[in-house]
């Protein structure tokens, strides 16, 4: 009895060591359910050690877009400047964009698929993302050759680049060879890079060969136009494995039919959380099912510690 007694309580654990515990659960649980249960648990959820690594990318495929400014506003703030990875779908517009790069100092891995960024904000910006060694720009329609060739000169670090398209999305297009060369032109660290989809030629490939010597991954899945020799590749890139083009995906097609637009239907953040009889979290359940519910529980998620924090109902730390 004497030994387990000198296990610290879980109230007593330091903040960073919570919030690495607090990072195994679901978004809505951190945002919740844990600043309820006590004072030092709602510390670390409301301080940046649960925020250093952001996820939501689940959660935004089904939300209305200025729900989704409002939620990646407040846990990047959160974070303090310490946001290391940030997964996301869907920005709707440059302004939020520009606020992650605005706070991207310790950035690290990048995912912000389906997005509608422009070039002219990723021209602008990529300078703050000097940081980043993983990027995601997959299914994002509006930026191109110019986004691409701003990122490849200020991320000096960049190592995986994921650049993949829908079939639909090369509809009208003649060529994105420009693509190709300007990630040949400008990433030369580069040892993963995905470009399924896309309408580039053999000779924007052989110049990304070129341009990235340490390149081990490059999947090439639905560029038809580009016929590479596979004795001429083992013997000039060793090391490389390519993707592609001829290869029998359906992925694509079914994950684009079911993410391509947000939905009205809550079935998305309609986590099941098994809380038994704690009737109390009735109130912070119906907060994140609707707009109005989402602006109190930001208001209550940015409410500092004080001592009487049972007033709120939570209860006080041993």
């Amino acid at each position: 009895m004497e030994e387990q007694s000198n296990f610290p309580h879980w109230d007593e654990l330091i903040p960073d060591a919570l919030g690495l515990i607090f990072n195994n659960l679901s978004l809505q649980e951190v945002l919740t359910v844990i600043p309820s249960v006590c004072k030092s648990w709602r510390k670390a959820a409301t301080g940046p050690y649960c925020w250093q690594e952001i996820d939501i990318e689940e959660w935004s495929n089904g939300c209305q877009p200025d729900n989704l400014d409002k939620m990646l506003r407040m846990l990047i703030t959160q974070s303090s400047g310490s946001l290391r990875k940030l997964c996301v779908s869907g920005l709707q517009n440059d302004t939020i964009f520009s606020f992650i790069t605005e706070n991207a100092g310790s950035l690290q891995a990048l995912r912000l698929r389906r997005s509608e960024m422009s070039d002219s904000i990723v021209e602008q910006t990529a300078g703050r993302l000097s940081t980043i060694t993983f990027l995601d720009l997959s299914y994002c329609g509006k930026v191109g050759a110019r986004a691409l060739e701003a990122i490849g000169k200020h991320c000096k670090l960049l190592v995986t680049l994921c650049r993949n398209m829908h079939p639909l999305d090369a509809a009208g297009k003649l060529s994105q060879d420009d693509e190709a060369n300007a990630i040949a032109a400008t990433m030369p660290r580069l040892k993963r890079l995905e470009m399924a989809y896309h309408l580039i030629s053999k000779g924007s490939v052989l110049n990304i060969l070129s341009g990235c010597p340490q390149l081990e991954f490059l999947d090439l899945r639905g560029c038809w136009d580009v016929k590479l020799d596979n004795q001429f590749l083992k013997e000039k890139f060793t090391k490389l494995k390519v993707l592609g083009p001829h290869v029998m995906d359906y992925y694509e097609m079914d994950e684009w039919a079911y993410c391509s637009d947000y939905s009205d239907s809550s079935e998305y953040l309609a986590w099941e959380l098994e809380m038994g009889d704690y009737d109390d979290y009735d109130i912070y359940d119906e907060m994140w099912h609707d707009e109005r519910g989402l602006e109190e529980l930001e208001l209550r998620f940015y409410e500092g510690i004080d001592e009487d924090a049972g007033m709120f109902g939570w209860p006080l730390s041993p």
